[in-house]
C-alpha cells in the first residue's frame, strides 16, 4: 500500500482518539485493515507513526491503548545561566526594528523600505536569470564576483574629484550584508579591547557588531550637521584610537549629511593620527533632495575603509554589500570574512549584479526617490498637525527615517508601550546611542507603512503625549 493509505490510517485513528477516553484499546490490526482495505504492513507502520507521535501504546499480549495524557513539566533552563555566564553587554535581544508586527498595526519602526517601493520586476527577472547561470551550482571566489567588485568600485571612483587615484574592483570585497561587514572591520581595524570612536546617536546595528567584537565605544557628539571636527581630533588625542565609525551621508537615525567641509576636516584629522575612517555609506541610494558625497572617492593613501549596500535600495533578500578598503587592511577583513562565511553566494552577487546594471535600474532611483519625498512630507505634515510637542529638528534630505524628540522629560518607553497598545509601532531612540541619550528621541521609518495611515499614526502619538 502507499504512503497515502498509512497517513490515511493516521488521520483516521487520531479522529477516533479525539472521542476516546484514556486508556481505551484502539481497534486491531485486523478490524483497521477491514476498514482500509490496508495490508498487514501498511498498518504496522500507521500504528509505528503514532506510538513515536505519543498517542497510543502499545502492550505486548494484550494489544494498543490510548496513552493517558501525560503531566506537561515546564521546562527548566537555568542550568544555563550558570554554564553561560553573563549577557555580554548590548547583545541582550533584537532590536525593535526587527520586531514582526501584527497585520493591522501601523508600522513606523521598521528599518526597511515597504516591498512596493523596490524593483521587483527587475529582482525577479534577474533571480530567474541567475539561477540559469553557472552562479547557481558553482563557487564564488572569496573577495567576491569580479564583475560585481568592479562595479562597486566604479560607482565609488564616479565620485572622485579630479587628480583623486580610484579604487579598483581588487580594493573591493564582496559580503553578506553591510552587517557582516561591520564585525569583520571591527575585530580586523579595531581589535578586541581597543577604543573606536562613534558618532552619537548611530546606527544600532554598529553598536551590535562593536559589542560582539569586544570593542571600547568611544561617543562622539553629532548632529544634523555631523560631528565636530575639533572633537573627533580631541578624541583621537585622548583616546589613541585606531579608527572613527561614521555615516556621512543620510545617517541612521538622524537624515543628517555632513558638509563637504566636515568630511574633509575628519578626514585630515584621520590622517593625522595614522588611523581609519569607517565610513558606513547604507543610504547611498536613498537621497531625496541631496546627493552621496563619499569622503572614501577623496582617500588615496587607504585610510578610509568604505562599506555600501544594496539591501535598502535593491532587496533585503538580496543580502549583498561591499568593502572597498586598501594595503593590509583589505586583507585582514578579507581573511576574517573567510573565517567566518567563506563566500557569498555566487548566486545572489549574480543577481544583484544583474539588477544595478539594468538601464530600468536608473529608471526605479528617480521614481524611488520622488515616492520617499513625498512619503517624508507627508509625515512630517502629518507631526506638525497633530503632535505640536514632537519636534522633528531635521527634515533629512535623504535615508528613511524621521529623527523627532519628544517634550524634555517624557518617559519614552512608556509612550512606546501606549502606543502599540493603540497599533502604533515606533521605535525608541535609546536604541541608537553609545552612551546615555542626549534627549527623549522616537525613531519613525516613513518608507515602510501605508502612507495613507500617517495622519492616524500621528494622532495616535499625539493622544499619547496628551495624557
Amino acid at each position: 500500500m502507499s504512503q497515502d493509505s498509512s497517513d490515511r490510517i493516521v488521520a483516521g485513528v487520531r479522529t477516533w482518539i479525539a472521542s476516546a477516553s484514556a486508556g481505551a484499546r484502539v481497534p486491531s490490526n485486523r478490524a483497521l485493515m477491514a476498514e482500509y482495505g490496508a495490508s498487514p504492513v501498511t498498518v504496522q507502520k500507521a500504528m509505528r507513526q503514532l506510538v513515536r507521535l505519543g498517542l497510543v501504546e502499545s502492550r505486548p499480549g494484550a494489544g494498543t491503548f490510548v496513552r493517558a495524557t501525560p503531566t506537561v513539566r515546564a521546562a527548566d533552563y537555568g542550568w544555563q545561566t550558570a554554564a553561560l555566564g553573563a549577557a555580554p553587554a548590548g547583545l541582550a535581544g533584537l532590536s525593535s526594528t526587527q520586531r514582526t508586527v501584527a497585520p493591522d498595526a501601523i508600522g513606523l519602526h521598521s528599518g526597511y523600505p515597504a516591498a512596493d517601493l523596490l524593483p521587483e520586476r527587475l529582482v525577479r527577472q534577474a533571480i530567474v536569470r541567475a539561477a540559469r547561470s553557472e552562479a547557481a551550482l558553482t563557487r564564488s571566489p572569496a573577495a567576491g564576483n569580479p564583475d560585481l567588485q568592479a562595479w562597486f568600485a566604479g560607482e565609488l571612483a564616479a565620485s572622485a574629484p579630479a587628480g583623486a587615484t580610484p579604487a579598483s574592483g581588487r580594493d573591493a570585497l564582496i559580503i553578506s550584508g553591510s552587517q557582516s561587514g561591520l564585525s569583520s572591520i571591527f575585530r580586523a581595524v579595531v581589535g578586541v579591547g581597543q577604543p573606536l570612536l562613534i558618532e552619537s546617536p548611530t546606527y544600532w546595528g554598529a553598536l551590535l557588531a562593536a559589542a560582539q567584537a569586544g570593542v571600547v565605544l568611544v561617543p562622539v557628539p553629532s548632529g544634523p550637521q555631523g560631528p565636530d571636527p575639533d572633537e573627533v581630533e580631541r578624541a583621537f588625542a585622548l583616546t589613541g584610537a585606531r579608527a572613527f565609525y561614521a555615516q556621512p551621508t543620510f545617517a541612521n537615525p538622524t537624515g543628517a549629511q555632513w558638509p563637504t567641509a566636515t568630511g574633509a576636516a575628519v578626514l585630515e584629522a584621520v590622517r593625522r593620527h595614522g588611523a581609519f575612517l569607517i565610513e558606513d555609506d547604507w543610504a547611498h541610494d536613498l537621497g531625496i533632495d541631496a546627493e552621496p558625497r563619499p569622503i572614501a572617492a577623496s582617500d588615496d593613501d587607504g585610510h578610509v575603509v568604505y562599506l555600501r549596500s544594496l539591501t535598502k535600495s535593491v532587496s533585503p533578500a538580496l543580502r549583498v554589500a561591499a568593502v572597498i578598503a586598501r594595503g593590509p587592511a583589505r586583507d585582514r577583513i578579507l581573511a576574517d570574512r573567510a573565517a567566518e562565511s567563506m563566500y557569498v553566494s555566487g548566486l545572489l552577487q549574480a543577481a544583484a549584479l544583474d539588477v544595478v546594471t539594468q538601464p530600468a535600474w536608473r529608471t526605479h532611483q528617480r521614481g524611488f526617490r520622488e515616492h520617499l519625498r513625498a512619503r517624508r512630507d507627508l509625515l512630517v505634515s502629518s507631526l506638525a498637525a497633530s503632535v505640536p510637542r514632537a519636534k522633528v529638528e531635521h527634515v533629512p534630505v535623504g535615508g528613511l527615517n524621521l529623527w523627532v524628540r519628544l517634550p524634555e522629560g517624557t518617559d519614552v518607553a512608556q509612550v512606546v508601550r501606549d502606543c502599540e497598545v493603540r497599533g502604533l509601532i515606533i521605535a525608541p531612540g535609546s536604541e541608537w546611542f553609545p552612551a546615555e541619550p542626549s534627549g527623549a528621541f522616537v525613531r519613525l521609518n516613513y518608507a515602510n507603512a501605508d502612507p495613507a495611515r500617517f495622519p492616524e499614526a500621528a494622532g495616535i502619538l499625539g493622544e499619547v503625549l496628551a495624557t
